[in-house]
């Protein structure tokens, strides 16, 4: 099969299994060669903001009440303000309907292909739910939970690790109700420009489905803040209408467990889905809306979050740049490299933590088999930039060595 023929697959084979529980397995009885550094997980490990306590403290008495669906009237000024001033919307984000809280991105994410299959009602039994290969687990688990059809769109260096939208036909797009695309992609760390998005954008319109733009590396970037979607749609002279762009306090404030997000854009859709979320959905608890307020707020917090990550990236051009050439994504927190010089991602993976104690997740494991049984993982390993500098240093010193003993 040619590129062209195999940029998406119909139907694909999703794994049985996340990627931590496969790499349990992979590892299972295997014995680290030196002490061991974990950089496998997506879990922020820099301090969280300082105000974070103070904020909760003063709203304690919020965890009396039922939160209502739509969140706190503060809470959705904030998002708005936010959205607004970081990609200059000229007041576009309709704060009463167009934002709603999230327990976290990923309940957004894992439940906005039911909605948008409700609202949309094509009557097809199993409509399309496009999503880009490799891709966060919870996109299939959408796909999954809409009983929908999981089209996957490999996501290739030559397209800026971002679905090839060249390679969809008519016939699929009507049939979709839902497409999943990141950027700053994820793991990959790269970039949608404002053309791209404007193009999906179009193409949602046209074939009536939704976007789900998940933007929760928007904050973790190198030295240009990555357009989002929402910036685009305005520089297009429209509305948001079909777009739903989904963040989260996870990456940006380093509140992973505060579990708290947020879901903003196409106001009609939004209205619709608090209404089912209404009956179905987990609240997020006010004192929780009260520290995204505060977070949303502030970016001194961030601005530091980001140079801590950066000094990360620097000491990973140092060590691996010689060896790899130029390793340092345009956002995101994790390297992407492709390792098949060495052997295939499983067994560099192996080989990292027998050898040297340094885990890392396979490529091949944040991805899907297509049904040639290509992968487009199976050459790369995911390695996280989450650890504190000093670990990080010792971490990719190890790995520059091996690299380099190997060759």
């Amino acid at each position: 099969m040619t590129a062209s023929q195999i940029a998406y697959q119909r139907g694909a084979c999703l794994p049985s299994s996340n990627p931590f529980q496969r790499l349990a397995e992979l590892l299972d009885g295997e014995t680290p060669g030196l002490d061991p550094i974990i950089m496998t997980i997506g879990e922020p490990q820099h301090a969280i903001p300082d105000f974070t306590g103070e904020v909760l403290s003063k709203n304690l008495a919020g965890f009396r009440r039922y939160p209502p669906i739509k969140g706190s009237p503060e809470f959705r000024q904030a998002i708005a303000t936010w959205l607004d001033k970081r990609y200059s919307l000229d007041g576009m984000v309709d704060a009463e309907n167009g934002v709603l809280p999230l327990n976290g991105s990923r309940e957004g994410l894992s439940f906005g292909a039911i909605a948008a299959r409700d609202q949309l009602d094509k009557g097809l039994d199993h409509p399309a739910v496009i999503l880009p290969n490799p891709f966060y687990q919870t996109y299939a688990a959408a796909a999954h939970v809409a009983d929908g059809e999981a089209v996957l769109l490999d996501a290739v260096p030559g397209n800026n690790f971002l679905p090839d939208l060249d390679s969809l036909d008519t016939e699929l797009l009507d049939r979709t109700v839902a497409f999943y695309v990141a950027s700053p992609t994820n793991p990959e760390g790269f970039v949608a420009d404002i053309a791209y998005w404007q193009r999906l954008i179009g193409m949602a319109r046209k074939h009536r489905f939704f976007i789900f733009a998940d933007e929760c590396y928007s904050e973790i970037y190198r030295e240009t803040p990555p357009p989002g979607i929402l910036e685009a749609a305005k520089a297009m002279g429209t509305d948001f209408a079909n777009i739903i762009v989904l963040n989260s306090l996870s990456k940006r404030s380093n509140l992973a467990g505060l579990r708290c997000g947020f879901a903003a854009g196409d106001p009609v859709f939004l209205e619709k889905w608090s209404k089912f979320r209404g009956l179905a959905a987990p609240q997020v608890p006010l004192p929780a809306q009260a520290v995204a307020v505060r977070a949303y707020q502030d970016e001194a917090h961030v601005a530091e979050n980001r140079r801590l990550y950066n000094e990360k990236f620097k000491a990973a051009e140092r060590h691996l740049g010689p060896i790899l050439g130029k390793v340092t994504p345009e956002a995101g927190f994790f390297l992407w490299l492709d390792v098949s010089r060495w052997g295939d991602g499983v067994a560099v993976t192996r080989s990292l933590w027998t050898d040297i104690g340094v885990k890392v997740v396979p490529g091949s494991y944040l991805a899907s088999d297509q049904s040639d049984g290509s992968n487009p993982g199976r050459h790369y390993i995911r390695v996280g930039l989450t650890a504190p500098l000093e670990q990080t240093e010792i971490a990719l010193e190890r790995f520059a060595n091996w690299l380099g003993d190997k060759s």
